[in-house]
């Protein structure tokens, strides 16, 4: 009842009425008709008034959610009239050509009906830095998208209606990101590729996205980094770690550079858990991005990134309760060993853009990505499983009173990967009149070394088990067993594969009308070729087509509405984690898994008091073939490298999102997804990503008696996945599910400056902003399992899925302040 209450108040709150103004920024450069930049250029929108300088660069800040017209004027040339309405804290980037004849320069309307033309979500970058989470960032907004799953609060993975955490493509800055190959629990992750900090854009798409994208199966998320016009610094520090942003431009304005570095610590986290643990991690990385324009027809960049994460983890002791009231159970296991993990990832991309003319220009992109991660361990698990003593008085209370079972677990690995990864891409792009023509060419190299070695040897009341995959016939302790002594599981294998890939796309984009109404067109058709080898042996050359179009329509209603279509037939050709099989072996020849894609979308924007809202419904279906079935155990996915597999995924997702504050986004989702497969035609069972049900709330508010204080809240709640049962077990014959996921953050901060609070304190005149807050993570305190640890009861010979619970309440202290 007290929940229900709270959410009661969560959702009052969300719909409450608030006001108050805030700025955006127009910038850009000004050119003549020969390309060269115009000194002296009047820039004005309504009160608000600016002037190129001698790069014809230029910065105008006006108020944001207004209809501003700019102009440009300039004695010789025509005025240029621009319409801009723009959005809190928006940075805008407008280049404009002044015409000099006699010609009358026809006004120019900024239409941003853009990304509710291909279905995209555009996420603010002032939400990643405010929004609370145990693993803050891109992520940890994106997982309260509806359609979008992790049950992982410590993990940076997420999956997307039905895919799971392989079938995602990221970009920076047009340049693909990968992520570590050994992860195999969130807490070992770390930090994401991407710095926050350094973020201006960022867009996702779930499905149906456009053909200049990647081949993958699931989403895009396509982050743009921001360009610096100014000097400035941020600085954030908590219980969880330290970052540092700088961004610095030249005096002439053709260099210009924004590089952070992070450090990381999840032990506040970890500690929380129930496993007692001596835990020493270190995150750290470094990220640059370099600008220069060489000249009005070239723009060079590179974008550089280390980073290196080492894990050392020694668990100590654990005791989990569990069964019910009437016959409370306990595990309590004691640990020897340890587990020590390292993650070097290096990564740098240079890319050149060449203004071909007024209607083309051409990319080039270089990228090499190498990553080294070694996971070595070796941990002891002697457990006790039995009652629970319930007895007051008793000097046990809360301890185990009787033994059911006992007995030990040993695990081994030395596991080792090395790869290299390097692109070359070229893109064209053609724009004229109503219509866009878009093109690409990639190679690409995968250069992998990959060395698995580990083991599993279980021990129950003094008889080590066999095996379950060995059909061994064992009748101990009642018989003797003469068989041989195998451990409970072993894997190794060692392999050199080298995958080279070529792939391009060509698309067509039209916007028109018909009558009164306006069409938006896109199609498009990507081809990728690929062959992978290893020391012996080399694999047939594979070839896939995938067509892809959208199709979105604004009709001429009172309601601001926009229909969307999209679709095609989507790909993924194998990496080498796809490719190797649950016994270390690696399938070569594996084909790419297929989808048919359909989309239905519908936006509808409107006002509540005077405050923009939108509600986005999105239905879909996806017909997969040739599919890769996989188990998921915590993070780590191990395929069984086949393609003996169909599976279809159909669901609907609802998103209401408005600005409750002028300036400020809030958001409820509501997303239905279910999603089966049929392997080797034993019938369809579900997936192991068949999230059902997701509801997601994100929210922002200040008191109204201390506008200095925030409030921010980010609330999920998922239903179980199929999971938790023994990792060996046939999922034919195990369909259990996880618990429900329910997890509420919850972030206050105290504001001493920002953009309308404190610029009067003297003592502030340094900081552009300043904040010190207090988060509270898993707010409601809630048990959250991610995966199940299987003991036996020696006795009955019953299996107990015990479960692995993550991270209970934790309070963080943080600071912000940019100068």
């Amino acid at each position: 009842m007290k929940k229900f209450k709270a959410f009661s108040i969560v959702i009052g709150l969300f719909f409450s009425v608030h006001f108050y103004a805030q700025q955006a920024r127009v910038k850009g450069v000004v050119l003549n008709e020969k390309q060269l930049p115009v000194v002296g250029v009047t820039v004005v929108a309504g009160a608000f008034q600016t002037t190129t300088n001698d790069n014809g660069f230029y910065v105008l800040h006006i108020e944001s959610e207004q209809d501003y017209q700019v102009n440009y004027t300039h004695i010789g040339f025509k005025t240029a009239r621009v319409m801009v309405r723009l959005k809190n804290k928006e940075d805008f980037e407008l280049n404009l050509v002044l015409n000099s004849d006699s010609q009358t320069l026809s006004e120019i309307v900024i239409d941003k009906t853009d990304d509710r033309v291909v279905g995209a979500t555009v996420i603010s970058p002032v939400l990643l830095r405010r929004i609370p989470g145990a693993n803050a960032g891109i992520e940890n907004i994106l997982k309260t998208l509806p359609g979008v799953y992790s049950n992982n609060e410590l993990s940076t993975q997420y999956a997307v209606r039905g895919g799971n955490y392989d079938e995602n493509l990221v970009y920076v800055n047009e340049i693909e990101i990968y992520k570590p190959f050994l992860i195999r629990s969130g807490q070992q992750e770390g930090l994401s590729f991407t710095n926050t900090d350094m973020v201006e854009k960022v867009n996702f798409s779930a499905g149906g996205f456009q053909a200049k994208y990647g081949d993958k199966l699931a989403s895009v998320l396509d982050i743009t980094y921001r360009t610096p016009t100014s000097f400035k610094a941020a600085v954030e520090a908590s219980f969880l770690g330290v970052a540092a942003t700088v961004d610095w431009v030249s005096k002439n304005q053709k260099w210009s550079a924004i590089s952070g570095v992070r450090y990381r610590d999840n032990k506040l986290l970890v500690n929380s858990q129930e496993t007692e643990t001596n835990f020493n991690p270190a995150f750290v990385d470094f990220q640059t991005l370099i600008n220069f324009n060489a000249s009005t027809k070239w723009q060079w960049s590179f974008l550089g990134n280390i980073s290196q994460n080492k894990y050392h983890y020694k668990p100590l002791t654990r005791q989990t309760n569990f069964g019910t009231i009437d016959n409370p159970t306990a595990l309590l296991v004691y640990y020897q060993g340890q587990e020590k993990d390292e993650y070097l990832t290096l990564f740098g991309a240079l890319k050149g853009v060449y203004q071909w003319n007024d209607y083309t220009k051409l990319k080039f992109i270089a990228s090499g990505y190498q990553t080294r991660e070694k996971e070595h361990f070796d941990i002891l698990a002697s457990y006790r499983l039995g009652e629970v003593d319930t007895n007051l008085g008793s000097e046990n209370f809360g301890g185990v009173s009787y033994s059911r079972g006992v007995g030990s677990q040993l695990n081994h690995a030395r596991n080792d990967y090395d790869a290299v990864i390097f692109n070359a891409e070229v893109k064209g792009f053609h724009d004229k009149d109503q219509q866009q023509f878009e093109w690409g060419l990639k190679f690409s190299r995968e250069d992998v070394k990959d060395r698995l070695s580990e083991w599993e040897v279980v021990d129950s009341a003094g008889f080590s088990l066999p095996s379950p995959l060995v059909d061994l016939r064992n009748d101990q302790p009642y018989q003797p067993y003469y068989g041989p002594l195998l451990p409970f599981q072993n894997v190794r294998s060692r392999n050199d594969v080298v995958i080279d890939r070529l792939s391009g796309y060509v698309q067509w984009n039209y916007r028109t009308e018909i009558g009164q109404n306006e069409l938006w067109l896109n199609a498009g058709v990507r081809g990728h070729w690929w062959q992978a080898g290893s020391d012996d042996q080399k694999s047939d050359a594979k070839m896939i087509v995938s067509p892809r179009a959208q199709i979105a329509i604004k009709p001429n209603w009172t309601a601001d509405m926009v229909f969307r279509v999209s679709g095609g037939w989507y790909a993924q050709p194998p990496s080498y984690r796809e490719m190797r099989a649950m016994d270390g072996t690696v399938n070569l020849n594996l084909k790419a898994q297929q989808s048919i894609h359909l989309v239905l979308g519908n936006d509808y924007s409107f006002k509540l008091g005077q405050r923009p809202f939108k509600l986005t419904t999105e239905v879909y279906y996806k017909n997969l073939t040739d599919v890769n079935t996989y188990t998921l155990e915590n993070v780590r996915i191990r395929y069984h490298a086949d393609n003996d597999a169909k599976a279809y995924v159909f669901g609907a997702d609802v998103r209401l999102n408005g600005e409750i504050l002028p300036g400020t986004e809030s958001w409820l989702s509501v997303g239905y997804l279910k999603t089966e497969e049929n392997y080797r035609e034993q019938g369809y069972i579900a997936r192991p990503t068949d999230q059902r049900l997701k509801f997601g709330l994100l929210f922002q508010d200040y008191m109204p008696q201390i506008p200095n204080l925030k409030m921010y809240l980010n609330l999920v709640y998922n239903t179980g996945l199929p999971g938790g049962s023994p990792s060996y077990a046939d999922p034919y014959q195990y369909q259990l599910r996880l618990k429900d996921y329910r997890r509420a953050d919850a972030g206050f901060s105290y504001v001493f400056k920002d953009a309308k609070i404190g610029l009067h304190k003297k003592w502030l005149s340094p900081f552009d902003e300043l904040a010190i807050g207090v988060e509270i993570y898993n707010l409601f305190d809630n048990q959250n399992a991610i995966t199940n640890t299987w003991v036996r009861d020696v006795y009955t010979k019953v299996q107990y899925g015990i479960p692995n619970y993550m991270t209970t309440r934790t309070f963080n202290l943080k600071v912000n302040m940019r100068l």
